[in-house]
Order: structure tokens, then C-alpha cells, then sequence
């Protein structure tokens, strides 16, 4: 029996749960009567069944399919490998103290770079924090274990929703919260995207705000959780914050008040999410100014799916990017497709939940409403990023339909038949695999069975207690079953589709020990090498690199490596480092790395060993002294470009002579390059040859930024790979080898695919010349650099004029003074920073505040001090009520 307090307590939690009667009259009088199953031990029952089921199905995957951590295969597939684990390995470094850099400024990445963005994108999860609690060399794991906490919660906080909105079985209400974590959107796209997880937990979380609203509860909480979404990753909570939104006017307009009562509702749930959004705006201004100072990436151009596909997604294992994945397991779906049949709900509410969820599948498909779900951007990658809110809104509709009790044969006959033709459909798309629609019948009678024992249970009031253990064991399992299967799959379907890169292993510890005995920072950069393993490189291994991918890479920072020879992929937002003495010298790095290629992406027969050299050489520091003036832009040849901002000539460029393998001059495209075609299967020998003339013992360097294939200098250097994938890659400037005491350079290329070669494709670099250089940087640049985080300052000798170049990209958000002056924006000399320099001061400091903060910072002030005024109220309110109640 339960206790007075108990029985009171769950009483109001039931009454409160519902106060504005918002559904309809059956709905209250449903609640009512279920008020026991709307407690909040029977909702934290609910939630931690959904978050067991949802890890226990996506570990079961992982481990059939062999992958991370349960086998031989890595889930390190495209951004995950290249961007996400090495973000969270940075994260690490920075919770214990060891990373070059802070939370504003990241001096491992791109010779320096703003930090707080790329947190605010891919860090600001709270769950990121759990990082600091495996060891270095486990990052993979860690991030594993983050993806399925968040996929858990996710489950745990859809179960907690339902039991919100309408009184029903706890088991089941967990079993759906898991359907909804287990999505075809959440395991096909986001579990390699984790922070999208974000906005799958954020959605039913601002769905409950929404009904703090409805009810007049929680004005305080309600503000910090929108604040913790967007703050988690404001993206997808936009997104998370529409699909709300929605929800919340649906139920308003099912509801039975009046207008006024209604617009009391939106006065309240407007400024909980304006309040909550502005307290998240430090972070959110600063992404949306780095997301305008950014490198552009693909422009796509959006076009709605075609039917049968856009079935087929709702079954399950199905695999695309060009459609949304709105698979959410049978139970749900079968559930969802038998509400509008369902008389047991109230008519109003089975229309107006069917017609939401027609509406939003809808949305998605036309252009305006698609572009508005995205933020007026059509995404690259996947195109349907909103889907999570989509498979909500499905589990929500399906529970509504069990809530009132087992649906008839009626609604169920109508809904399996909808399941039926959308099978019948959906099996007819290229993405439905020859397995689908056996997996869903099997399926499918498994959680028919499961339903009849339950409404067996439900007419008869004595029914043997195996009942509804084997009811909920039979729907457990098919979901357990068919999710296991569906994330094997997809696992499977990544690796042929996909990049994938290894895990944390014997090459990084190799690299890593390297980069840690030949670190000077900041007397000299240790740049981790050319032949990168991840596009983040430097986050992963340690040291100051020029290897930077994110999706804020800075404009500046891409067009200016660019220009000096520098390769990139994914169109430019993941710059290479230049494996080159010149670019060395000018961004003072003073230790390289030369690593062989990974052998995880380029497999080698028999076993393999990562072997390490690192070289050294004598560079300028980090701040040098140039004359005011000289060039103020870049021109087209590579080796000009170097010579502009080392500021002295240290390379010959010849004329090259350029032939086909059969002798003939290559024809010329429209941008004045000479093509390539590729070797022809079946022939051997290089299919292009460039002859020049270079002073005898110069360096011969290579740039054929648009050239797939392996170059060579005849007689004296093995191929060289160039990897360019035009407009995807850009290959990078390479050394060659020594010219010849005849001069006579003889390069032969091996075109693996169609490309172009510059007219000017060779430099003849003259290391003395360089030496010299060098040593004249050296004696006129600074003495003495110091820098800590976001500060950067510099002794320089007496009687300093010109300006001083700092070695950093000039992003915005820098500003400096010399002798202890004002502080203005630091200057852009050919992308990097400057400082004019007045012949009396003898020292440079620089300070960076990101762009966005200051704003931002305003805005989550004002926030914050009307939570404080809200919460001031509430408690004088509060008091006032007691005390009126006392003196009665």
C-alpha cells in the first residue's frame, strides 16, 4: 500500500501533468485514471529501460559487424576519423593541461587558430567532458562510449516525454523511447556525427518545456534546458526547437480553451526559449561569425526524394544519404500507422497528430520549408538532417495510439495494411536491400504477437502473470533483433562507402613520441609532417602543424597556404602541411616529421612497422622584422608567392618544356594549363615528361596543384604521389630531388587520373641563398616569444621599423600594441598578422578575442539577468501565496 505522501504526490503530479485539459476530454479522464503510471519513479522506470535497450541493440550491432570496439573493423569513417576524434582528443589535452593553446586560441591547428568555434560546433556537449576520464591513447574508446551515453539518453529522455503526455505501461513507454534513440537517422548518420546526437536527446527535452509551458511549471529549469541545448550543439536544437514548437501548437489547437488562456501559454513558452537562447548566445555569436569568416564549402542544391525511396527509409537497414532515414523499428511504426484508425482516441487528436506527421514528411520534401529546417542552407552531405524530429513526432503518434490501451483488431488491421503498402513500395527502391522486407515481417509478427497478449491480458482481469512478461519479451526482442541487424548493416555500408581511418595505434604512438622529444614550442614549431594519418593531425599527435579540417576553417588561412603550394581535401577545409625549407623558414618550423604513408589506408603486405625521421633546421622565430610596403597580394606561381613573404629571392624558375609520352605538346585547357589524360590500361612508363634547367645542386621542387599520378627527377628520386581530385583535392608542392651537375632536369610523370599541369610547374631552390636569409630574419627579428593561450608578445632589438610579421594566420579577432601602447586589429600582410613598428618600441604584444564573443557575452548577460528577475519573482510570488495563506 502506498504511503499518504506517496499517494498525494502522484495524484499532483497527474493533475499538473494535464492541467489545461489540452487534448481532449477522453485524454483527462485517460490520465486520470492511469495516474499511478505518470509518477515519477514509474518515468525514471521508463527511461532507464529505454537507455539499457538502446545500448544493449547498438552494441549488439557493432559487435556482429565486427567494428570498434568489438572487432577488427573501425567506425572512424569520414568526419568522425578526420575531425571528431581528434577534436576530443584536443579536449583531453586541454582538461589535463597539455595542449599548445587554450579554449580561444588553438596553436596546434593551422600555424593558430580560433578555438572557441570549433568547440561551440563539435566540444560543447556536456557528455565531451567524459573525455577526461580514459586515457590518451583510448580517445577511440571514449568517443565510442560518449556515442552510446547519448544515444541512451536520447531513449531515456523520449520514454520520460510520453509518460508526460499521456499515462500508459512503463515497459512500453520504454521500449518506444528506445525506437526513437534507435532511429534509422540515429544510427545510419549521427552515431558518426555525434554531436547531431545533441539535438536527438534536445527534442523531447524541449518538448517537456513546452509542457512546463502548457502547464505554468518550472519557469526557471525551462530557460537552462533550452540553454543546454543549444549550447550542446545549436544546430541540430534549432531543428529539435522547431519540431517543439510544432508540437506545442498542435497541442494548443486540440485543447479546449479559450484564446486568452492560449496566448497565455505562448507568452510563457516564447520568452523561456528567447531567455534560453540567449544565455547560449557567447557561443552561438561566435560560431555564426567564424561560420562568415570560414573557407565556403560546397553549395548544394537541394531536390525532394522520390517516393518509393523515401518508403523504403522507413524500413529497416536501408542505406543513403539522398533520402531521410525515418526508420524508427516496427513497434513504433506499426503503432504510429494505427492512429488514424484507432476510435479509442478522441477523433480530433487522431487528425491532428496524423496530419502533423504527414505535414513535416511534407516539409521536407519542398524546398522553402526544407531550406527553413536547415537554417536557410541546404547541408552537405546528408541532406535531411531534421529526420530526428520526424521520427519523434512518429514514436509520439505511435504511443498515443497504445497509451489508451492495446488498439482494436480494426486499427491494427488498418495499420498493418499501411505497413504492407509501404513495403510493398518501398521494396521496390534500389535502397532496400534483399533482406529488408523479411526482417520486417519477422518483425512484425513478433510485435503483433506481443500486442495480442497484451490486449488478451487487458480484456481478461485474470490473466497468468507470463502474459505480459512474454508480451514485453516478444517486443523487447524484435526491437533488440531488428535495431542489432540494422546497425551491422550500416556499419557494412559506411566501410564501402565511406574514408575510414584507424584507431589510435602503434603509428601514432610513434609519432606522438617524436613530436614530444623534438618540441621547442615557442621558440620553434614541430610540425607533425605531410603524410598526415588524420586532416588533423597535430590535434591527435601533438605538435604546431599546418593541418587544420573544420568546418570553420578560416578564408584567410586556406588562401594563403594555397597560394604558397600548400594541397587540401575536402575543398579547401582541410589545408596540408608543405613539406618545403622555404614555407619552413617563413612559419618558423624547426622540427618535421617524415613519415611513411599510413598503412591502415594504403595496406602493405606482411607485417608493417611506422618508421619516423624528423628534420631539423635553423629557422627565424616566430616574430621577424620586414621593411613597410612590398607586395600586397599574391600572383599564380607558387615560388613567387614563398619568395613575396620570405621577402627575398631564393629560387630559379625555368622554362619547362612540356611533352606527351609520344613527344606532342598538351593541349592547352581554358584556364591557359596544359591537360593530362590518364595512362591508358594496359601501357607502362610515364604518360607526361617536363625537361627544365636548374643550376647544378639545386633543390628541384614540383607544383601540379591539379595533377593525380607519381612524379619523379630522372635518375635520381623515386615516385612522388600527387593526389589531386579537382575541386575535392589539391595536391601539394613536393620536394624532388638535387639538380644534376649538368642542370638538365628530366621529370617524368605517371598521370593515375585527368588533371592539368601549370606553365611554370618547376622551382630551383638555392639553399644558400635561403641560409642567408635565414640568418639575416634571425639577427633583426625578435630576441625573445612568449605565448601563453590568447597572448602572444615578443622583445625585439633596438631602433625596430617596418613591421613585425608574427608566423599566424591573420584571422580576425587579433588585435596588438607595441611598447606598451593602444591595442588595434593587428594587420594582414599577405595572410599573415603584422604590426607597423615606429623605430623606438622594442616590444609587440597581441591579444585575441574571438569575433562574436563581446556581442554574444552582452546578449547572455541580459539573459542571465532576466533569469534572475525571473527567478526573484517567482520566489517573491511564491512567498507572497504562503503568506496570504497563513494569515487566512
Amino acid at each position: 500500500m502506498p504511503t499518504k505522501e506517496a499517494a498525494s504526490q502522484e495524484a499532483g503530479d497527474s493533475a499538473t501533468s494535464d492541467t489545461m485539459s489540452s487534448t481532449s476530454s477522453s485524454t483527462s479522464s485517460s490520465t486520470s485514471a492511469t495516474a499511478p503510471e505518470t509518477a515519477p519513479r514509474i518515468r525514471r522506470r521508463a527511461a532507464a529501460l529505454a537507455a539499457s535497450i538502446t545500448a544493449l541493440a547498438f552494441c549488439v550491432g557493432d559487435a556482429v559487424a565486427t567494428t570498434f570496439p568489438f572487432g577488427r573493423h573501425s567506425r572512424s569513417v569520414s568526419d568522425l576519423g578526420n575531425q571528431f576524434v581528434p577534436f576530443h582528443a584536443h579536449l583531453w589535452d586541454l582538461l589535463h593541461g597539455r595542449a599548445d593553446g587554450g579554449l580561444l586560441v588553438n596553436w596546434q591547428s593551422g600555424y593558430g587558430s580560433s578555438f572557441l568555434p570549433d568547440l561551440g560546433t563539435y566540444l560543447s556537449s556536456p557528455f565531451a567532458l567524459l573525455v577526461a576520464l580514459f586515457p590518451r591513447d583510448e580517445i577511440d574508446l571514449a568517443v565510442y562510449v560518449i556515442t552510446v551515453l547519448k544515444m541512451a539518453s536520447a531513449g531515456a529522455a523520449m520514454a520520460f516525454l510520453l509518460l508526460t503526455l499521456r499515462g500508459g505501461r512503463w515497459w512500453t513507454a520504454g521500449a518506444l523511447g528506445a525506437s526513437y534513440a534507435l532511429c534509422g537517422w540515429s544510427m545510419a548518420e549521427a552515431s558518426y556525427n555525434l554531436m547531431w546526437l545533441d539535438g536527438l536527446i534536445a527534442f523531447p527535452l524541449l518538448c517537456l518545456v513546452g509542457e512546463w509551458a502548457l502547464t505554468n511549471r518550472r519557469p526557471v529549469l525551462g530557460p537552462l534546458v533550452v540553454a543546454l541545448a543549444w549550447t550542446a550543439n545549436f544546430y541540430t536544437a534549432y531543428m529539435a526547437t522547431i519540431g517543439a514548437a510544432l508540437v506545442l501548437l498542435l497541442r494548443l489547437l486540440l485543447g479546449r480553451e479559450d484564446v486568452r488562456r492560449r496566448l497565455a501559454v505562448l507568452g510563457r513558452a516564447v520568452p523561456t526559449v528567447l531567455l534560453g537562447i540567449g544565455l547560449a548566445a557567447p557561443l552561438i555569436l561566435v560560431v555564426f561569425k567564424a561560420t562568415k569568416l570560414a573557407h565556403p564549402g560546397r553549395v548544394n542544391t537541394f531536390a525532394p526524394a522520390a517516393v518509393p525511396d523515401v518508403l523504403a527509409r522507413l524500413l529497416p537497414g536501408t542505406y543513403t544519404f539522398e533520402t531521410p532515414a525515418v526508420w524508427v523499428g516496427t513497434a513504433a511504426l506499426l503503432l504510429a500507422l494505427t492512429l488514424p484508425f484507432n476510435t479509442a482516441v478522441a477523433r480530433r487528436e487522431r487528425a491532428g497528430w496524423s496530419a502533423l506527421v504527414v505535414l513535416v514528411l511534407l516539409s521536407m520534401q519542398w524546398k522553402p520549408t526544407h531550406l527553413a529546417w536547415h537554417a536557410f542552407a541546404t547541408p552537405n552531405g546528408s541532406s535531411y538532417r531534421q529526420t530526428f524530429v520526424l521520427c519523434g513526432l512518429l514514436v509520439i503518434a505511435g504511443w498515443l495510439s497504445l497509451a489508451q490501451g492495446v488498439p482494436g483488431w480494426r486499427p491494427l488491421l488498418g495499420g498493418a495494411g499501411l505497413l504492407a503498402v509501404v513495403a510493398a513500395v518501398g521494396g521496390t527502391s534500389v535502397v532496400a536491400e534483399s533482406w529488408t522486407v523479411p526482417l520486417l515481417a519477422l518483425s512484425l509478427a513478433l510485435v503483433l504477437g506481443s500486442l495480442v497478449l497484451l490486449r488478451t491480458a487487458e480484456a481478461r482481469r485474470r490473466t497468468a502473470r507470463w502474459v505480459p512478461v512474454l508480451a514485453a519479451v516478444l517486443l523487447v526482442g524484435a526491437q533488440v533483433g531488428e535495431s542489432a541487424v540494422a546497425e551491422a548493416a550500416y556499419d557494412k555500408a559506411r566501410l564501402g562507402r565511406l574514408d575510414d581511418y584507424g584507431p589510435w595505434g602503434q603509428r601514432q604512438d610513434v609519432q606522438s613520441a617524436a613530436v614530444a622529444r623534438s618540441d621547442g614550442w615557442p621558440a620553434y614549431r614541430t610540425d607533425p609532417g605531410i603524410w598526415q594519418t588524420v586532416g588533423n593531425d597535430p590535434l591527435v599527435v601533438g605538435g604546431q602543424g599546418a593541418q587544420y579540417y573544420s568546418s570553420l576553417t578560416s578564408e584567410v588561412w586556406a588562401s594563403t597556404l594555397t597560394a604558397l603550394g600548400g594541397g587540401y581535401s575536402s575543398r579547401g577545409r582541410s589545408p596540408r602541411s608543405i613539406d618545403g625549407p622555404v614555407t619552413d623558414a617563413i612559419f618558423s618550423v624547426g622540427a618535421r616529421l617524415h613519415s611513411d604513408q599510413d598503412p591502415f589506408r594504403h595496406p602493405l603486405r606482411g607485417p608493417y612497422t611506422t618508421t619516423v625521421t624528423v628534420s631539423r633546421m635553423d629557422v627565424p622565430p616566430l616574430v621577424t622584422v620586414r621593411p613597410a610596403g612590398g607586395p600586397q597580394s599574391y600572383g599564380d606561381n607558387t615560388f613567387r608567392n614563398q619568395e613575396a613573404l620570405l621577402g627575398a629571392p631564393v629560387y630559379t624558375i625555368p622554362e619547362v618544356e612540356v611533352r606527351e609520352a609520344d613527344g606532342t605538346v598538351p593541349r592547352l585547357t581554358l584556364t591557359g594549363q596544359y591537360g593530362v589524360r590518364a595512362r591508358e590500361a594496359g601501357k607502362w612508363g610515364p604518360t607526361q615528361v617536363l625537361r627544365a634547367h636548374c643550376p647544378a645542386g639545386s633543390e628541384v621542387f614540383l607544383s601540379v596543384p591539379d595533377f593525380a599520378g607519381v612524379g619523379g627527377l630522372h635518375g635520381v628520386s623515386a615516385g612522388v604521389r600527387f593526389d589531386a581530385r579537382p575541386p575535392q583535392n589539391r595536391a601539394t608542392v613536393q620536394p624532388m630531388g638535387a639538380a644534376p651537375a649538368s642542370g638538365d632536369v628530366r621529370v617524368e610523370l605517371t598521370a593515375l587520373g585527368a588533371g592539368a599541369l601549370p606553365r611554370e610547374p618547376v622551382g630551383c631552390l638555392d639553399r644558400a641563398k635561403l641560409a642567408a636569409r635565414v640568418a639575416q630574419l634571425k639577427a633583426t627579428g625578435a630576441t625573445r616569444v612568449s605565448v601563453s593561450g590568447i597572448h602572444l608578445s615578443a622583445q625585439l632589438p633596438p631602433g625596430s621599423t617596418g613591421i613585425a610579421l608574427i608566423a599566424a594566420p591573420a584571422i580576425e579577432g587579433w588585435s596588438c600594441s607595441t611598447g606598451g601602447g593602444g591595442a588595434r586589429p593587428a594587420g594582414n600582410h599577405l595572410g599573415l598578422l603584422s604590426v607597423p613598428l615606429d623605430g623606438t618600441s622594442r616590444t609587440v604584444s597581441c591579444d585575441f578575442t574571438p569575433p562574436g564573443l563581446k556581442a554574444g557575452s552582452a546578449v547572455g548577460g541580459a539573459a542571465a539577468l532576466g533569469m534572475l528577475a525571473l527567478a526573484g519573482y517567482r520566489w517573491w510570488s511564491r512567498r507572497r501565496r504562503h503568506g496570504a495563506g497563513a494569515a487566512t
